[in-house]
């Protein structure tokens, strides 16, 4: 297992830090997604809110597939 010196870890902490003022400055919102959720390459689609047509995320899509939602 490689360990980091402490300089190195601030380093790369500093680094992304710097990545995502950037991207805010810019206007960019670095925790969406830049694509349209829909039908897989599985060929299903993931779950969508009824009200606003928006689809669910992360363990929202698990949880409905496990209830047996669609």
């Amino acid at each position: 297992m490689t360990r980091y010196s402490t300089e190195t870890r601030a380093s790369i902490y500093d680094t992304v830090t710097a990545k995502i003022v950037s991207d805010l400055e810019g206007g960019v919102l670095p925790w969406t997604k830049p694509w349209k959720s829909g039908v897989g390459k599985a060929g299903f689609s993931f779950p969508a809110n009824a009200t606003t047509g928006n689809n669910y995320s992360g363990i929202n899509v698990l949880l409905l597939w496990l209830h047996g939602s669609e």
